[in-house]
């Protein structure tokens, strides 16, 4: 593996994989900010569409287009290479990076399985980097970076129970894209696809899981996939939560909610969080004077590909593994597969129970009677007509 350059008193160079709706929207404006405040150029932009590659370059000002990666990967050299391609593209892109000496920031799902997780933290730097990220942009912002303070200090006293929720909607047009709702192009349903991000930050907040109970369902699309799934969770502190991930619901929202000793916590919001978002409501036996310390959210920062990337850049300067890699970035990836192993075979499942040998290890599906890929006893919902991809009012 070549090591990472070294990175004082210049800017980072990065490179764009992909050059779909998340890189132009989210990646290329994060990094155009840096760049305007000298932390960072992007050199190049890759993709399998020379077209999109071209137009991407243009859109960013950037120096070089390419339709290979393995060749811009040689000929430019970059320190980061932000990943924007479907998730079955996710491992062997990363590990190339990886090898080639570049820090990866990859967007969710990860890579559809915890073996593909494992293959690319083994391609990591033992120290120093470089090392492989994910992009959980709802963990970072002001509000959540207070409110895992407040958690960790436990300034509201002990969580107790807590509700992590991602109903959204996606009607049948959604599903009719033929990679949509199918294992091995999407990498799962709700629950890997949507219900990751609020996920990772409920882990984020409370720590680590220690056993989950679930159900899932399709209960109204066409799919291989579930279209919903409902979960309870305990953590090591004890807390208990459940977890609903949905794309049936038309009444959208995202929601985070966490009763302490002496508070509530709530989040509300669709896609993205600002402090406004947040409310943290005291019990009644809290004086008034400890309960309006609480409400101190500083400075506004939302959450964001931004504010992601400057943790990442301060961690590739200092030559620090950055926050979402490793086992700190695996952590939503197993509550998700065992949230599936319970789901499909009727368990509860403790952390650290899936690994080499467990069906779920290399297949979110675990190869599960009604789940698996062509499975012909596959129960599908009332009034679908299976391949014309119908659904009755």
């Amino acid at each position: 593996m070549s090591p990472s350059p070294p990175l004082a008193g210049r800017r980072i160079r990065a490179a764009v994989i992909g050059t779909g709706a998340i890189a132009r929207g989210s990646h290329l404006p994060a990094l155009a900010q840096l760049a305007a405040e000298g932390e960072t150029e992007v050199v190049a932009a890759v993709d399998i569409d020379a077209a999109a590659a071209e137009a991407f370059r243009a859109q960013g000002g950037i120096a070089h287009a390419y339709t290979d990666l393995e060749r811009m990967l040689a000929e430019q050299r970059p320190d980061l290479v932000a990943i924007c391609t479907p998730p079955t593209l996710h491992r062997e892109q990363s590990v190339a990076a990886l090898r080639a000496g570049a820090w990866v920031w990859c967007e969710k799902p990860p890579v559809p399985t915890l073996a593909d997780y494992d293959a690319v933290v083994a391609e990591e730097g033992a120290r120093s980097g470089p090392y492989s990220s994910i992009v959980f942009q709802h963990r970072f912002g002001s509000g959540s970076d207070h409110v895992r303070r407040l958690l960790a200090e436990r300034a509201m006293g002990r969580p107790l129970v807590a509700h992590c929720q991602t109903t959204w909607y996606r009607d049948p047009a959604y599903y009719a894209v033929p990679w949509r709702g199918r294992w091995q192009t999407e990498g799962g349903g709700p629950a890997m696809g949507h219900g990751i991000h609020q996920m990772d930050l409920l882990l984020d907040l409370l720590g680590p899981w220690s056993e989950v109970r679930a159900m899932a369902g399709r209960l109204v699309h066409d799919v291989e996939t579930e279209d919903v799934s409902t979960a309870l969770v305990r953590f090591e502190n004890g807390a208990m939560s459940t977890i609903v991930n949905s794309v049936l619901s038309p009444d959208e929202v995202s929601r985070i909610r966490i009763d302490c000793e002496d508070a509530t916590v709530e989040l509300t919001h669709l896609y993205g969080h600002s402090n406004a978002n947040w409310r943290i409501t005291p019990a009644r036996h809290v004086p008034a004077e400890r309960a309006a310390a609480w409400q101190d959210f500083g400075l506004d920062v939302p959450s964001s590909h931004l504010a992601q990337l400057r943790s990442l850049v301060a961690s590739m300067r200092a030559g620090e593994r950055p926050r979402g890699s490793g086992a700190d970035g695996r952590t939503s990836l197993e509550l998700i597969s065992a949230l599936y192993k319970s789901a499909f075979t009727d368990v509860t499942v403790k952390r650290g129970e899936i690994g080499p040998g467990d069906p779920f290890y290399t297949a979110l599906h675990g190869g599960a009677p009604g789940w698996a890929p062509g499975d012909a006893s596959a129960v599908r919902p009332a009034g679908v007509t299976v391949g014309a991809r119908e659904v009755s009012a």
